[in-house]
């Protein structure tokens, strides 16, 4: 059976999630839909990221297989088609080998938070960042990230419904930055909890406001308590950026050239 590997973009706002809802709409449920439309077939995706309810992804990676073997750029252009005007696009496809799994193969994972750090509220951006209101300061929410930086027990940072067997994260980057009125922090690991990176960005959020002091990221992240975590972010401002995987493996087949006015 063919396997096909897609990067993936999304405006979570529409949707319950990554993962296959019953009784809501689901990024993974409507690639699934759009691939029965196509090929014919039941088929079942497998996401990188189990990105949560109105969460985004501008990197999302994700594979599956196929009875019929298409080029993997009519897949893409057949399932852009079906997934008009519903904010999920495919921004690329590949034929694989077998043994890659999007998931279980993946590396690295970056996600990127979206601050817009002003009084007036959003208009073209509502939904996609969060508008925070008071002053900030980076260099203090830097201190902070600073300190959540390396291999910890994150109990502190995950969501109480987290299934992940070990709340031990190794954060490998963790940086603020500012633009004007947008503040931006950039992760990176192996792999996150629930809810890891919206309880990171809310409680640097009260060390950057000046409610919290520095040390006060140890402090409850040494708890290792959920109830010691500072607010949740919202997801509006979280988006999956990227996924790496290992470089020296070579997952990808060679196809012939495709044009897209010809019949397969």
């Amino acid at each position: 059976m063919p396997r096909y590997k897609l990067l993936i973009e999304y405006d979570g706002r529409p949707f319950s999630g990554w993962q296959r809802q019953d009784n809501a709409p689901s990024v993974m449920g409507l690639i699934e839909q759009s691939l029965l439309k196509f090929t014919r077939e039941q088929v079942v995706v497998f996401g990188a990221g189990r990105t949560d309810s109105g969460v985004h992804a501008t990197g999302q990676i994700a594979h599956f297989d196929l009875e019929r073997d298409w080029h993997s750029q009519k897949v893409r252009e057949a399932l852009n088609h079906f997934l008009k005007e519903t904010g999920v696009a495919i921004l690329g496809a590949e034929k694989v080998t077998s043994e890659f799994d999007s998931r279980f193969m993946a590396t690295r994972r970056y996600y990127r938070y979206r601050i817009c750090n002003r009084r007036a509220p959003l208009t073209f951006e509502m939904g996609r960042a969060w508008q925070y209101s008071y002053p900030i300061d980076v260099d203090l929410m830097q201190e902070g990230a600073n300190q959540l930086i390396g291999h910890f027990d994150f109990t502190t940072f995950r969501a109480t419904a987290c299934q992940a067997k070990s709340p031990w994260r190794t954060m490998e980057k963790l940086t603020i930055s500012r633009e004007g009125e947008w503040v931006y922090l950039d992760a990176m690991s192996r792999s996150f909890l629930h809810n890891q990176i919206r309880s990171f960005v809310g409680s640097l959020a009260e060390v950057g406001s000046g409610r919290k002091p520095v040390e006060w990221i140890t402090e409850i992240l040494e708890a290792r308590d959920r109830r010691a975590c500072g607010p949740v972010a919202p997801p509006a401002g979280l988006y999956l950026t990227q996924v790496d995987y290992p470089e020296d493996a070579d997952f990808l087949i060679p196809e012939a050239p495709w044009y897209g006015h010809k019949k397969d």
